[in-house]
């Protein structure tokens, strides 16, 4: 038969362990260049802190109440004093304190010079003198500093705050502004690319055509890498034509810090984004010895122009769960470490509460639902039912995916597995 008749029937890429595949992408995924944020931004919630972050000032920044009641001197002990003034919040005391006064005083306030002790409320009585002066009745012998809380006490000048790779949550942002920080150095939020290939495919909301499926990949991964803190650039849906795959991966390569895409990446002859992504760059790997994922594919494709910088390039397969377990599994991890974050995903222990089949040729990860027995102290998985890996709703109810060893025959429930968590626990 002649060459021209011949199609090569088997991948060239040596198939590989997801542990080795994982190691791989990771060696090729850097961080970005860290940028000042101000630390009010709201879009400054969940991006990692570039540098250590110290303190430029006290907090609290002078000694304060914390109590609402009498700012006293301690020594003066129980007994009827007159109220000398009040010190609300927002305000300094214009006067000091002196033996035998008492001041009235509101929590986190500034306590008035002269004053050692707060004394609360419910520790006092009010009065009225005869000629209708303000007194109060201190009921207990107070000791020195009581209820105040001395001036940096909490945060002092040049404490570190936060160390380099704290991610920001709610409370971080608080410690910033109170610290006295306008900006702070983060690693930025990846521009992801994300297309989906096939001319199968129909965008949402396009009539039924027999032959076609709506693309729900796109919208699925691009709300995961959402979730995940990636902005998104969507590229949408990029027909079976070389020359078309090749000028829309070519762009995205140029736009983006990370691309993927999902489809194109089997045996068949419209499968092409491995051979593009050959000849725009390196392609580490095209196979992984993994269910559902099997045709993971990962290459690195430098940018043009004077950075050269390399861009980590993703090849999902079309199968919507393979695609998603792929994005777990593979793309989580690279996004992580981009964002300034530990790339290893949580795994955990589980009780399988369902007896599963296993595949005689590759582990399997399979989708669970994990809930926390409190009688056992342990997670038990169920099983979220058949596994094909077209079945979306096998991924809707799933917080973990359970990984089975390769072999014959069935885990039996009870078995204990590793677990990788990708939900709510």
């Amino acid at each position: 038969m002649s060459d021209s008749h011949t199609r090569v029937r088997v991948s060239k890429w040596p198939i590989i362990e997801i542990c080795e595949a994982q190691r791989v992408i990771l060696e090729h995924v850097k961080t970005l260049e860290p940028v000042l944020v101000a630390v009010t931004a709201p879009d400054l919630l969940g991006l990692v802190i570039a540098q250590d972050v110290v303190s430029t000032c006290s907090q609290p920044p002078f000694d304060a109440s914390i109590k609402d009641g009498y700012a006293v001197v301690a020594r003066d002990g129980p007994g009827l004093y007159p109220v000398v003034g009040r010190v609300t919040a927002g305000q300094c005391a214009s006067f000091e304190l002196r033996p035998g006064q008492v001041a009235y005083i509101t929590t986190g306030t500034p306590v008035p010079r002269g004053a050692d002790a707060i004394v609360q409320v419910e520790d006092s009585l009010l009065e009225t003198s005869p000629d209708g002066a303000e007194l109060v009745r201190i009921l207990i012998q107070a000791t020195p500093n009581l209820d105040i809380r001395a001036a940096g006490s909490d945060v002092a000048v040049g404490d570190l705050i936060l160390a380099t790779g704290t991610p920001l949550g709610p409370a971080e942002i608080g410690l910033l502004v109170g610290a006295g920080l306008r900006q702070v150095l983060v690693f930025p939020r990846p521009t992801v690319a994300l297309m989906s290939t096939g001319d199968e495919l129909l965008e949402c909301g396009d009539a039924p055509v027999f032959g076609s499926i709506y693309d729900s990949n796109r919208p699925m991964l691009g709300a995961a890498l959402r979730a995940a803190g990636a902005l998104v650039l969507d590229l949408g849906i990029v027909r079976d034509q070389a020359a078309h795959l090749a000028t829309t991966i070519n762009n995205a390569i140029e736009l983006a810090d990370l691309v993927v895409t999902s489809g194109g990446v089997s045996m068949g002859d419209l499968d092409l984004v491995g051979p593009t992504l050959e000849t725009r760059g390196k392609v580490h790997f095209g196979r992984v010895m993994m269910k559902p994922g099997k045709p993971l594919t990962f290459a690195t494709c430098g940018k043009t122009g004077v950075s050269g910088r390399s861009v980590p390039c993703f090849g999902l397969p079309g199968n919507p769960v393979s695609s998603l377990v792929c994005f777990h599994l593979a793309v989580l991890p690279a996004l992580r470490q981009l964002l300034g974050r530990a790339p290893a995903l949580t795994q955990i222990q589980v009780l399988l509460a369902d007896r599963l089949k296993l595949d005689p040729e590759r582990p399997e990860y399979h989708r669970a639902h994990a809930v926390w027995d409190h009688d056992r102290t342990l997670f038990v998985a169920s099983s979220t039912g058949r596994q094909t890996s077209s079945r979306l709703p096998s991924m809707r109810l799933a917080n973990v995916l359970c990984l089975l060893p390769r072999g014959s025959g069935f885990l039996e429930a009870n078995s204990l597995v590793p677990a990788f968590v990708i939900g709510d626990l």
